[in-house]
């Protein structure tokens, strides 16, 4: 594992520099997600007041900035021990990043820059879910390298890790399912999926109703090899807002393809009668 990569040039006082891999990742994250918004908004011919292609990289950043903000905050909530141990510290630490937390904060980013933009906020969303998709799945990688603590219980499959020199290191000698790597292809492909969906005449909420769906259910099960405490029903915190994260997505299903279906006009809407 490689949690910093140090550099040691020198510049005056400054020097030698440590860059964090899990805050490097993050950045190519965000720079991947960014181009796949722009895409989005290319083929959908999105742009802004000035007739210019919508500032994609600037939404990613923005959003991005809130589900930090928003993870951690989740995490605090959920493990009150540590923060009563580690006090306020917990706020900028490396880790502890809650996937949920971090959901519903960049949606609700996501939803605010979109009306500000002129878009409906389904529209926004379903036009961001396959840049989120991957986004996340890129940022697995810097869990991976970093050794966070993201890692998952004990294995003796061919491909399971050590985490000796992470951040949050295993035991000497003990090797586990590296879970980022399982989320990362499971992003991945939920997203190369909301793609191709994006490009289909859809009910308004139809992505975004099957990114909460997919991803929650990429969550829920991974969870069951995840290290995680169990809290409720056998049941992991992530795995019950996981839950909320595939009824949701079902829900938002449900109605956009009632919307889909709706007759447009009186006369159908007549017949239909």
């Amino acid at each position: 594992m490689l949690p910093y990569i140090h550099i040691g040039i020198h510049f005056g006082s400054f020097g030698p520099f440590n860059i964090p891999t899990f805050g490097l990742m993050l950045w190519v994250a965000t720079v991947c997600g960014a181009i796949v918004l722009h895409y989005s908004f290319r083929r959908d011919r999105i742009v802004d007041s000035k007739g210019e292609p919508a500032d994609a990289l600037g939404m990613v950043a923005l959003t991005v900035v809130a589900g930090i903000i928003g993870a951690k905050l989740w995490h605090v909530l959920d493990s009150p021990a540590e923060f009563h141990a580690d006090g306020w510290s917990v706020l900028w630490s490396t880790g502890g990043f809650a996937w949920f937390g971090g959901l519903v904060a960049g949606i609700i980013a996501l939803m605010v820059q979109g009306k500000l933009a002129g878009l409906s906020a389904l529209r926004t969303l379903d036009l961001a879910s396959p840049a989120a998709a991957v986004g996340y799945a890129i940022g697995r990688i810097g869990c991976l390298t970093s050794g966070d603590g993201d890692y998952g219980i004990p294995s003796n499959l061919p491909w399971a890790m050590g985490f000796p020199n992470g951040l949050d290191p295993t035991p000497p000698g003990v090797h586990v399912h590296p879970t980022p790597i399982y989320e990362l292809i499971a992003g991945l492909a939920i997203g190369w999926w909301l793609w191709l969906r994006g490009g289909k005449k859809l009910g308004e909420g139809a992505v975004v109703g099957e990114y909460l769906l997919l991803t929650g259910l990429a969550r829920f099960l991974v969870e069951f090899i995840r290290r995680n405490p169990k809290i409720l029903l056998g049941l992991s915190n992530a795995q019950l807002a996981s839950v909320g994260s595939i009824a949701a997505g079902a829900i938002l299903m449900w109605i956009a393809a009632r919307r889909k279906n709706a007759p447009e006009d009186p006369a159908e809407m007549a017949e239909a009668a």
